[in-house]
């Protein structure tokens, strides 16, 4: 879709872009999970770092997420004039002009890069920069409209904030630090999946091939499901790495067990309206879920600091 298609549907005229637009760009609840995570692999790492440096660090993860979310609306903006869960957003809505969404994020993006590598370490700014690059050109330019396994894939670059809090400590990448993107990883697909479901006419609008649109929705549940089983003994890799001890793994355990329960429930369910109701349920658990294994974490590894003492 063009711009001047994309206008018919839009105000006249530009009524000029506010701060509260600049943040939308930013895609703000993307952005606390992401942060999150970065803020765990820093806490996590073997070592020391200053405070004000891991201040900067996790600035830096924040603003380079903010940058990826706002060249990737910028890039969407055809399809998020057409779908009801993105409609409302700056550019479709008119309120901004896409050179301006695009300048913003490309200068957050170097910008973030730029200081993480020369304020904490480059190794850190490495990783930064290729999570924004994987983000914008692998998921956002080629996967997204070319391919139903475009979220799992492409649910790499939502994996690498713990591996850069981590390398921003310790300059370098570890086993631990893979595990915890392979946790991210292998959760992203049940968690963007069962949006899909109760999405999937939004998505097959904008033509964006998302597998229940491609695939269905039968083969979509069977997805989740095996994903969600699968990644319950990923969760399980920091203990078995000695990582963390037995708090997290008995309750990254339990979490699991909910989110593979909540994923039955998508499957068994063949009412297309209660189907709905239990995909959306997934979807909220799955976002909980996330940062409470990631909370997990920080716990263990404070108790076994105390007993360690």
């Amino acid at each position: 879709m063009t711009d001047t298609a994309i206008n018919t549907a839009r105000p006249d005229s530009l009524a000029g872009a506010g701060v509260g637009d600049y943040v939308a760009l930013l895609k703000p609840r993307v952005m606390s999970l992401v942060v999150f995570t970065g803020l765990v692999g820093l806490l996590l790492a073997p070592g020391a770092i200053h405070p004000v440096l891991a201040t900067v660090a996790v600035l830096c993860i924040a603003v380079g997420a903010g940058a990826s979310g706002a060249i990737n609306m910028w890039y969407d903006r055809d399809i998020d004039a057409v779908m009801i869960r993105t409609r409302g957003r700056p550019l479709p809505m008119g309120r901004m002009e896409p050179g301006e969404a695009l300048g913003f994020g490309t200068v957050l993006a170097i910008g973030s890069v730029l200081v993480m590598g020369l304020a904490v370490n480059w190794p850190a700014a490495a990783l930064l920069a290729l999570t924004v690059a994987f983000y914008v050109f692998v998921y956002t330019m080629w996967l997204k409209r070319r391919t139903p396994q475009n979220i799992v894939i492409g649910g790499a670059a939502g994996a690498f904030p713990p591996m850069i809090g981590w390398a921003a400590v310790t300059g370098d990448v570890s086993l631990v630090s893979l595990a915890l993107f392979a946790i991210i990883f292998m959760w992203t697909p049940p968690h963007f999946w069962a949006l899909s479901l109760y999405r999937s006419e939004d998505y097959a609008r904008a033509g964006v091939p998302m597998m229940p649109v491609v695939l269905g929705r039968r083969e979509t549940q069977r997805q989740i499901l095996l994903y969600s089983v699968l990644l319950v003994p990923v969760t399980l890799t920091p203990w078995w790495l000695g990582a963390s001890g037995l708090v997290y793994a008995a309750g990254a355990a339990v979490l699991g067990i909910g989110l593979v329960a909540l994923a039955l429930r998508v499957l068994v369910d063949r009412d297309g309206r209660n189907q709905d109701r239990a995909a959306k349920h997934l979807f909220a658990y799955s976002i909980l879920y996330l940062f409470l294994v990631f909370a997990l974490l920080v716990a263990d590894r404070a108790v076994m600091q105390v007993f360690a003492s």
